[in-house]
């Protein structure tokens, strides 16, 4: 290593395209069946027919079992020259195929999250960082040696070598690679949006930066493992799940296990028949346990992740993403989610016969030099309103006057004229000083708009009042349907705002929202969750500062945004790359989506085996009992087919509805009972009907390859 006190030069990063590109590989841009994931997918799925692996799943365990029972008595056959060879083969070859196909679905949803996981580790690079000494010397080091608390310098065109916090300084930073996003972001010292990600890049300016994480533990390390799919954990309801579709399936191995005594026994008592064979008997033990949803579950919550990983969300688990679509309460913040986050000029009121042309001239002048969004917005609401053009101001010695704290006012000295804007109070004392007398309708306009939630700022020409501009949180377009729509899901919008209540009451009526918390301090915010959470709601909350930090480690769903602080990031349970507070929203629908996903193919899954017993009891026991033909209202040929065609549909639906469990169920936000209407109507009724069609087609090509 070598001590230099100046910054030597770098190695210069990738194009300025390095993020985006990386990412048009990712996962987001791919189709579901990219050649690539595809690829990966088959070969995992027989890697994973290791007993060990299929042990995690009871339902796919007893398949690959009975597959492996079936083998052996289909070797045996073949070596004694007894039983039906050809049909035990058919019989073992789709049972194993069945356990395939299911491997195949998780693979699939597993391929996806690696792919993702691919993308994102070459965006790492081990880059040369300047360690900032403590007598102020810099030390060139690799990005890999820097542990938590040392002190980097890095300018424009640089890369960040590590997460941290910018101590000192000011700079754009571009975070595409991280969250595709190009435009650059603002990161400073002191605030909100002090964090900085390592393999992100410096685009002007200079900042020093504190790291606080060692080699392997970075955000971008975390994104990596949490985007792998082999290792998400089950969430509750799914284990719950598992328990029940495991207990289905105990009870039905029972059930079949019983059967060979029982037919010994009727043969002798009727005098007639044949005992099933170890093929049949195991044919209907798969087709009786619930394999469809058996072989789809674990691809429905790692496909879920996925999703939310496709929407620049980053989930810590998938109890995150679960929790999100059992949500009751959502907190949302005012300011840049609820609103724009910038007021606005709506309307120019006058005084004391000042017609609106005069009040609107005098008001785009004293802005022309302001370049905050409110002062762009008056401009602009001028222009649209009054057909009043910017003006080249240079012929006429204009002197802008800056807003400034300790005046509150701004504005602009030309031709004589003293046109000035700012805090109602600090316009009446400008008016008085220059001798000029303030109408008493100029308060009440003030206040009148401040109990209307809005902000109000007076204009003045020297000692003359013109008018007040009304200023005023813009609600965001179609806000008020998407709070509707959730209202619609049994979900309670709330907004939190440090506004006082009555101008907090006026957007939260304009917004739709159903109820709102003023003045809210992290206190509160904690205090509002937990009354929530004690009365048995689920909450989830969008956060970005540190202050935030408390309420989103407290709430079920804690989503941090990625400008903001570490602290944030580290106490949610979700990460928004984007950082757009209404993506919550989007994150809610999506965990509905998986709910639904799951509960829809459960349904489809015990429906669809009716049909399977119509096609296999008939033909186990027709001969012993030539009642049960009449069961067989299909009018399948033989016992042979019969039961070959039920084990075929078995293994052909899963792979037949793995773009379903991947994609998700289509989600319409409507209340719980017309979801559980349209959830039986369409996977229930169509889980027994689809099978019967299905199962008589595979019987007819069965019969006409001469397979049986």
């Amino acid at each position: 290593m070598s001590t230099v006190t100046t910054p030597p030069v770098e190695r210069k990063p990738e194009s300025k395209k390095e993020g985006t590109e990386l990412l048009s590989r990712g996962v987001r841009a791919r189709p579901l069946f990219d050649p690539e994931i595809l690829g990966r997918a088959i070969r995992e799925s027989f890697v994973k027919l290791n007993p060990r692996l299929v042990a995690k799943n009871p339902v796919m365990f007893v398949v690959e079992v009975g597959a492996a029972l079936t083998t052996i008595y289909v070797i045996k056959d073949a070596v004694t020259g007894t039983g039906n060879l050809l049909f035990g083969i058919q019989i073992a070859f789709w049972l194993w195929f069945t356990v395939v196909f299911a491997n195949f679905a998780e693979a699939m949803a597993e391929a996806r999250g690696k792919a993702q996981a691919d993308a994102l580790r070459k965006t790492k690079t081990d880059t040369t960082a300047r360690k900032i000494l403590p007598n102020g010397a810099f030390e060139m080091v690799q990005a890999s040696k820097l542990r938590a608390g040392d002190v980097v310098y890095c300018e424009a065109g640089y890369l960040i070598p590590g997460d941290g916090e910018v101590i000192e300084g000011v700079a754009s930073v571009d975070e595409s690679v991280i969250t595709g996003e190009s435009a650059p972001v603002i990161r400073e010292s002191g605030g909100d949006r002090s964090a900085v990600t390592g393999g992100t890049k410096v685009l002007s300016d200079h900042i020093k930066i504190r790291i606080t994480s060692n080699p392997g533990e970075t955000f971008l390390d975390r994104m990596i493992a949490l985007v792998e799919g082999a290792v998400r954990q089950k969430t509750p309801n799914e284990i719950a799940l598992n328990i029940l579709i495991a207990g289905l399936t105990l009870i039905f191995l029972l059930a079949v296990a019983t059967l060979p005594p029982y037919a010994k026994y009727a043969i002798q008592a009727v005098g007639s028949g044949t005992a099933p064979t170890v093929a049949v008997l195991v044919s209907l033990l798969v087709c009786l346990i619930p394999t469809t949803i058996g072989g789809l579950l674990s691809a429905i919550g790692i496909a879920g992740m996925d999703r939310v990983m496709q929407h620049n969300v980053l989930a810590m688990s998938g109890k995150a993403v679960e929790a999100s679509g059992d949500v009751n309460t959502l907190l949302l913040d005012k300011t840049g989610t609820i609103t724009l986050g910038n007021r606005q000029a709506v309307e120019f009121i006058t005084v004391d016969g000042v017609s609106e042309s005069e009040l609107a001239d005098a008001a785009q002048l004293s802005s022309l030099a302001d370049e905050t969004p409110e002062g762009r917005s008056i401009v602009v609401l001028a222009k649209e309103k009054y057909k009043l053009r910017g003006r080249e101001l240079a012929e006429h010695n204009a002197h802008f006057i800056p807003f400034s704290a300790y005046t509150r006012m701004s504005g602009v000295d030309m031709n004589g004229s003293q046109l000035r804007k700012g805090a109602t109070d600090a316009i009446a004392q400008f008016v008085k000083e220059a001798g000029g007398k303030v109408s008493p309708s100029l308060q009440e306009i003030s206040d009148r708009i401040s109990r209307n939630g809005g902000t109000p700022l007076a204009v003045a020409n020297g000692s003359k009042v013109l008018g007040v501009i009304h200023l005023k949180d813009i609600v965001k377009g179609g806000m008020k349907d998407r709070l509707a729509s959730l209202r619609a899901m049994g979900i309670r919008s709330v907004m939190i705002t440090g506004d006082n209540p009555l101008t907090a009451a006026a957007i939260a009526q304009e917004a739709g929202v159903d109820d709102f918390l003023a003045q809210a301090t992290p206190k509160d915010k904690l205090e509002y969750i937990r009354k929530e959470q004690a009365e048995g709601r689920l909450v989830a909350m969008t956060g970005d500062g540190t202050n935030d930090a408390p309420a989103l480690a407290q709430a079920d769903v804690g989503v941090a945004m990625n400008t903001g602080t570490m602290a944030a990031k580290e106490a949610g349970n979700m990460v928004d790359l984007d950082s757009n507070p209404t993506k919550l929203i989007e994150i809610v629908a999506i965990g509905k989506q998986l709910l639904i996903t799951r509960g829809s193919l459960t349904t489809f899954s015990i429906a669809n085996d009716i049909a399977k017993y119509f096609a296999i009891i008939p033909a186990m026991f027709a001969a012993m009992y030539p009642e049960l033909n009449k069961l067989n209202i299909m009018g399948l040929h033989s016992p042979q087919s019969a039961v070959l065609a039920a084990v075929i549909f078995n293994a052909v639906i899963i792979i037949a509805l793995v773009p379903l469990a991947l994609r998700g169920v289509q989600y319409k936000p409507v209340s719980a009972g017309q979801m559980l209407s349209r959830n039986l109507l369409i996977y229930g009724l169509g889980g027994i009907i689809v099978p019967f069609p299905g199962i008589w087609l595979i019987d007819k090509i069965i019969v006409a390859m001469h397979l049986a």
